[in-house]
């Protein structure tokens, strides 16, 4: 598991927590409700960094795409 990996996990637990009414300690610090838009912000951040090193998510709109070629070659 990699680092981006290991805080991904992190942040969707601290967002379950907070979430189901709970407080969690995190990075030193104690988050509740109010820090729900932190909480997520963060989440995001880490779940692009999970994506670019799998390279999945790149492209419109997170979709993976190719080119298509019409004029009959291939390649």
């Amino acid at each position: 598991m990699t680092n981006a990996q290991i805080m991904l996990t992190k942040y969707l637990e601290a967002e379950v927590a907070v979430l189901s009414g709970r407080s969690i300690s995190f990075n030193g610090r104690t988050l509740t409700n109010e820090d729900l838009s932190e909480i997520r912000k963060g989440r995001k951040e880490w779940e692009s960094r999970v994506a670019s090193e799998s390279g999945v998510g790149c492209g419109i709109g997170g979709l993976s795409y190719s080119v298509a070629r019409f004029d009959g070659e291939r390649g």
